[in-house]
């Protein structure tokens, strides 16, 4: 990679803590692409299983929201290689039902520094740190793995989950547990999102009352209940990734997979 380009990611870090001292350069997963695998026992099984590493926010505001992004891009059809110079950290998001048959959707504060304003599906990102993870692991043994793998897996379920009781207020016991639905990449930015489905037991009423008083109200400033056939009137507002979680989520209707 050029080496003007690596140290811009430093000088864009210096530039942003001077305006805003209070910004905290978190860990985020990384996402490295993702490999299907099907086995038989007694009946078919088909898991996924996510490349992740780690990656932190400042090399994410250096490389995906860097004026000069589409720099970092190295030519080619396959998404690990062509992203592979960019911190890509790996957001959530999640289509919710009501028991009323609605899809919750927000619409972002101006007070945020992606896609003031635009209407999105609640998500944020699942943390590292909750499972402790600080920095890469070395040294660990093959046990060792596959309990972190497990942590991570859980991580993934329960950081969408947390995101949806922050945002919209709801208890976590009126969720479904999550269903993975697949990866949306936007094309600006390159920056991709998991998306998941899950349903809630409240309708929408009751969902409009607890948004009121939401943990993480401030990073929106409504919330909208909406019917399955006008989501796609909102996708003009919506920032590429949600657009691909609303064509994830109609694939997953198409093929009747929330049954």
């Amino acid at each position: 990679m050029d080496t003007n380009l690596e140290e811009s990611i430093n000088e864009i870090w210096s530039r942003r803590t001077e305006k805003n001292p209070s910004l905290y350069n978190g860990k985020k997963f990384r996402y490295g692409g993702y490999s299907f695998h099907q086995h038989y026992s007694g009946h078919e099984v088909s898991s996924v299983c996510l490349h992740l590493g780690l990656t932190d926010y400042r090399t994410f505001a250096g490389t995906n929201l860097s004026p000069q992004w589409e720099k970092f891009l190295v030519p080619s059809e396959e998404d690990t290689i062509h992203c592979q110079h960019t911190a890509s950290p790996l957001g959530n998001g999640a289509i919710v039902e009501t028991s009323d048959k609605r899809v919750l959707v927000l619409r972002r504060s101006h007070n945020v520094g992606e896609f003031p304003g635009y209407f999105v599906f609640p998500g944020g990102h699942s943390e590292p740190e909750e499972v402790g993870i600080l920095t890469h692991p070395t040294n660990e043994s093959s046990s060792d793995h596959v309990v972190l793998n497990e942590k991570i897996s859980q991580e993934m379920f329960e950081g969408i989950t947390r995101e949806v009781v922050e945002e919209i207020g709801a208890p976590s016991e009126s969720l479904s547990d999550p269903i993975f639905i697949g990866i949306s990449r936007r094309n600006l930015n390159a920056r991709p999102t998991a998306f998941f489905f899950m349903k809630c037991h409240l309708g929408s009423h009751e969902i409009h009352q607890l948004y009121s008083k939401a943990q993480d109200g401030y990073e929106s400033t409504q919330l909208y209940t909406v019917l399955r056939e006008d989501l796609e009137k909102m996708l003009d507002r919506m920032p590429g990734c949600h657009r691909g979680g609303y064509a994830l989520y109609e694939m997953m209707k198409a093929n009747k997979l929330d049954q």
